[in-house]
């Protein structure tokens, strides 16, 4: 074989290994933009969900007991699972059910939610809360939510304790009513936006760990919520979660409930006035009931807005991408 000949073979071998590689990269990249941003996300936040899940799960039985939120957690993987097997299922062999592939992206999202608040500390063991409670301290002179003892009243406790627990149907509400009246733009724009604040906020979690004011001033406290119906409930949703919770920055239920309120704003205005005194009480029942400190509703207001901003473009975009992808795969 002359020097020519080897040349131009060993050409074309680097020319077919990079055709390969390109193919590979062009599979990997229609793959993923056949899916949905919110269905994507869900695969990428599933599999740490797994691994932390499992990490935990380990260690307490290393210890010789399992708290059963653990426990819940391992059937939560479970349970997702299935769901998403019988989703695609349905999605496959009935096409006309739009409302399922629309909807279970955000049960999904609530899924990982769960299992990941139980776990960050396994994520990331470098606490943030003392410079919250430094920042709290700079802002005001005092911790609010030790102030805000002075106003503990059985009643004012129960208003509270209701508009802390009804946090999840808010967001919701305003996505389902746009869906029931037709409005599937404004419906994914609304859906999708919550979706990513979640995710972000769920990342957030990881980078700044901070367990919330409940356990980290606890003996600076007087007085304790108990003796009222829902405050009671709320407490033993609380007592469920570890004792060493770090899902406090920023708080996704300032940052979630601030979207709910844009964007019923925004397109259904009847709404907004319904879920404002509501979405009100939330976001005092926050500092109130001693599960976040103030710095932690500015930073989730301002996530709330960065998703109302940047949600529905962020959606535009990648679905561009998925119809680009369809018609270069139906010319290939």
């Amino acid at each position: 074989m002359t020097m020519k000949e080897t040349v131009t073979n060993k050409a074309e071998t680097i020319s077919g290994q990079r055709s390969i590689s390109s193919k590979s990269s062009a599979g990997w990249y229609s793959w993923i933009f056949r899916l949905r941003i919110e269905e994507f996300l869900a695969l990428v936040f599933f599999v740490p969900m797994v691994f932390l899940t499992i990490k935990a799960y380990l260690f307490f039985r290393s210890q010789g007991n399992i708290p059963n939120v653990f426990i819940g957690d391992v059937q939560r993987v479970f349970g997702i699972v299935l769901a998403v097997a019988i989703a695609q299922l349905i999605v496959r062999y009935r096409p006309g059910w739009t409302f399922l592939r629309d909807s279970l992206p955000f049960a999904y999202c609530l899924a990982i939610y769960t299992n990941l608040h139980d776990t960050i500390h396994f994520a990331n063991p470098h606490d943030i809360h003392d410079s919250l409670i430094a920042i709290d301290q700079w802002l005001f002179g005092v911790q609010p939510a030790v102030w805000a003892e002075r106003f503990i009243h059985p009643w004012l406790t129960e208003i509270f304790s209701f508009c802390y627990m009804i946090f999840f149907i808010f967001a919701p509400t305003v996505a389902l009513t746009l869906y029931l009246q037709k409005r599937k733009s404004e419906f994914r724009a609304t859906l999708v936006s919550v979706i990513l604040c979640f995710y972000a906020g769920y990342f957030l979690y990881v980078v700044f760990p901070a367990a919330p004011p409940r356990i980290t001033l606890k003996d600076l406290y007087a007085l304790q919520f108990d003796g009222t119906m829902i405050a009671d409930a709320a407490l033993r949703m609380v007592s469920i979660l570890p004792s060493d919770s770090r899902a406090a920055f920023p708080s996704l239920h300032s940052a979630v409930t601030l979207l709910s309120l844009l964007f019923a704003f925004k397109y259904v205005r009847r709404l907004f006035w319904i879920m404002l005194p509501f979405c009100v009480g939330l976001l005092l029942s926050t500092v109130y009931l001693r599960h976040h400190y103030v710095i932690d509703l500015i930073a989730g207001f301002a996530l709330g807005i960065m998703a109302f901003t940047c949600g529905p473009g962020i959606d535009a975009w990648w679905r561009s991408q998925s119809r680009a992808t369809a018609e270069s795969d139906a010319y290939a």
